[in-house]
């Protein structure tokens, strides 16, 4: 007799049996070993009945006992989950009803090394901007009492005052193990440039390695203000993976380096920790991640038609409230628009939309106040904003210049006033188009010199005017930037919302015609020197660098151009990696306009140091000039498939005085085809460090 079996009475879903490979044995996860007296129990299959066929009982019997080898791995996998969750300080799950002794602590066994995906470390640009700074960089056991007790501003100082508010806010009770001094804590730095903290825990049970490291990644959450944009909310914690080495000692050195760090969808931070006992490492922390949530329905942002229905915690550096804060001018730069304006805005999630630009080129950090209403758009409202400009910020770091740069001047300028024109609804006259932003003309003065390292920026934004087009809505701003209470940069811009129709058909400043750069239009053609853009004698001015370098040489005609004063051209090669299209706009990549004429400025820059016009000053600077009015006309844009942009420049004056030389010219920028930036008296200064006019 031949037996069949039928497949689906033998199907299983599972990995196939394989009869050659020897059999496996469930091998627990590293250094995790069941419980002594915790007993599994395996499932025994059912008898069969008496009449059943002979194949099929055989059948069944096969299937049963693959059920039951699975159930009795599953029952072991239950057992090692509840002895890990017991290690990690959390919650175990409920135990089976088997009788078992209480266990012995004994040392673990070595583990194997946790294997995490991690991020690449940030850039000096992308590096996390802190909402509050402390000069402290050590904590006592005291100052850890002070912060379990929620006395955060004792602690850190008055940028952390919130006046009563978030009172769940204060740093998790010892338990079985507790952060007892913090010997160093530091922001930008470490090994993903977020921040670390170094200082000493004592353990005293199981979870004691989790409740130290969440411990520690709580007092960097504090320290970089995450809680501050809250008024009401609370720490939780996912406490990630703990390898653990042997016994642990009552007293250990503790590591933390910040990995990643958010404010999307709620602010929390994440930290890879390491344990140690004189040169031994007997603990690590993978991914222990922190994040501050706002209590059940306590409002975090604007409600229909961008009313704030009550104080969102916000304060700034003199304590006044803010109307929206730094979580919510992330969220508008590539999260929840919602959250940063309304429901209205709900519809924008995941699809292409104005926004403000993301990380170090995201330059208004708080929205005080509003004077006028959503929807009313004929002019007259206006917002007053604010900007912090900490000297370690990249721009400061990487410009040429002695204090901030041109395009941070039009940027975080140009970013008020676009803030206030969307809070204010220019995009919901059409709300089932989605819209592109684009600067397009605009002309702004500085008006003193100053050092902006460390100043909170003063930015008031008045809407003069809105225009209402077919697939289009064209705004104009009066902006000026104030600092110390006194004014150092006023303007005027005009920003055009478009749709994607609107934004595919521009024709450059030509008409679509094709003008080309002022040397491919000379013949015969001029003698052409070429400056190695950054090089510098001993002494001389500093040269852009990293983020700020735009441009790797400078094409230089003596004595030509339109004024026959110089000229200068340069090209600067446009590729999808470069960093910008990853700021300037969240699904929506576009070099910004302001970018254009900081490569302007470089090649000035360049060709003032090579000139020697400057040799006689003994410690040179570059400054932007005051009182020299600067014009744009933007009609194109770089986008990440061009190849190239070229700009040229045209040298109309040059004023040499005893402690400064100043430069001004007109300019060009092309991409490939078109001419699409037109800069009128731009200007560049070199001056005797330290010097103010």
């Amino acid at each position: 007799m031949t037996a069949t079996y039928d497949d689906e009475l033998l199907g299983f879903d599972g990995e196939a049996f394989d009869p050659l490979l020897p059999a496996a044995v469930p091998t627990p996860p590293a250094a995790l070993a069941l419980l002594p007296g915790t007993a599994t129990t395996a499932v025994a299959p059912a008898p069969l009945p008496g009449g059943a066929d002979p194949a099929a009982r055989l059948a069944r019997r096969i299937r049963e006992s693959v059920v039951a080898a699975h159930a009795s791995a599953l029952a072991a996998q239950e057992a090692l989950q509840r002895l890990g969750l017991a290690r990690l300080g959390g919650p175990p799950l409920p135990a089976p009803q088997t009788p078992h002794q209480t266990p012995t602590p004994a040392p673990a066994p070595p583990q194997h090394r946790v294997v995490r995906e991690l991020p690449e470390p940030a850039t000096t640009e992308g590096a996390f901007k802190p909402l509050a700074r402390t000069p402290v960089a050590r904590l006592t056991a005291a100052d850890l009492n002070r912060l379990r007790a929620g006395d955060i501003a004792g602690v850190f100082g008055p940028a952390y005052d919130q006046r009563g508010d978030n009172p769940e806010i204060r740093l998790a009770a010892a338990g079985d193990g507790a952060l007892t001094e913090v010997t160093r804590i530091a922001r930008r730095t470490g090994r993903w440039n977020h921040g670390v903290l170094t200082g000493r825990c004592a353990l005293t049970g199981p979870g004691g390695v989790t409740r130290a490291v969440e411990q520690a990644a709580q007092v960097l959450a504090l320290y970089l203000g995450l809680h501050l944009c809250f008024a009401d909310a609370a720490f939780t914690t996912d406490p990630g993976d703990t390898e653990l080495d042997g016994a642990m000692p009552e007293d250990c050195e503790l590591s933390a380096d910040i990995s990643a760090v958010d404010m999307i969808p709620r602010p929390w931070l994440t930290v890879e920790a390491e344990l140690r006992a004189g040169e031994r490492v007997v603990a690590r922390v993978h991914g222990l991640r922190v994040e501050v949530r706002e209590r059940p329905g306590v409002p975090i942002g604007p409600e229909e038609g961008g009313i704030v229905p009550r104080f969102l915690g916000r304060r700034n550096a003199e304590g006044e409230p803010a109307m929206l804060g730094e979580f919510h001018m992330i969220h508008s730069s590539r999260g929840d628009l919602a959250v940063t304006l309304g429901p209205e805005f709900a519809r924008t999630n995941g699809r292409r939309a104005t926004r403000m630009p993301c990380e170090g080129l995201r330059l208004c950090d708080r929205l005080m106040r509003v004077e006028g209403a959503r929807h009313e758009l004929g002019g007259g409202a206006k917002g007053w904003s604010e900007y912090d400009a900490h000297a370690d910020s990249w721009y400061f770091l990487e410009s040429a210049n002695a204090s901030m740069p041109n395009v941070i001047y039009m940027e975080t300028s140009l970013q008020s006033a676009l803030l206030l024109g969307y809070y204010l609804g220019a995009t919901l006259t059409d709300p089932g188009e989605d819209y592109s932003l684009r600067n397009l003309d605009g002309t702004a003065t500085v008006l003193r010199e100053v050092d902006l390292r460390d100043k909170t920026i003063k930015q008031t934004s008045e809407l003069l005017s809105t225009s209402v087009l077919s697939g289009a809505v064209l705004q104009s701003f009066a902006y000026e930037l104030s600092v110390d209470g006194e004014p150092f940069y006023r303007g005027e811009s005009l920003f055009g919302f478009f749709n994607e129709q609107a934004l595919a058909n521009q024709t450059g400043l030509d008409g679509g015609a094709y003008v080309p750069t002022w040397l491919e239009r000379q013949d015969p053609r001029p003698q052409v020197r070429v400056i190695e853009a950054g090089r510098r004698a001993p002494g001389g001015p500093r040269a852009a660098t990293g983020h700020m370098r735009l441009l790797d040489e400078v094409q230089v005609v003596d004595g030509g151009g339109e004024y026959g004063r110089g000229y200068l051209r340069a090209v600067r090669p446009i590729a999808e990696s470069d960093w910008y299209f990853r700021r300037h706009f969240h699904l929506d990549p576009v070099m910004p306009g302001s970018l254009g004429v900081e490569a302007v400025i470089q090649a000035m820059q360049e060709w003032l140091v090579d000139s020697g016009l400057g040799d006689h000053l003994a410690a040179p600077e570059f400054v932007l000039p005051a009182g020299l009015p600067m014009t744009w006309r933007y009609r194109g844009q770089i986008l990440a498939a061009d190849r190239e942009m070229t700009l040229d420049v045209h040298i109309k004056d040059v004023v040499r005085e005893e402690d400064r030389v100043r430069v001004v010219a007109d300019a060009n920028v092309w991409k490939p085809g078109l001419r699409i930036y037109h800069i009128q008296d731009v200007g560049v200064e070199l001056r005797e460090g330290d010097v103010r006019s």
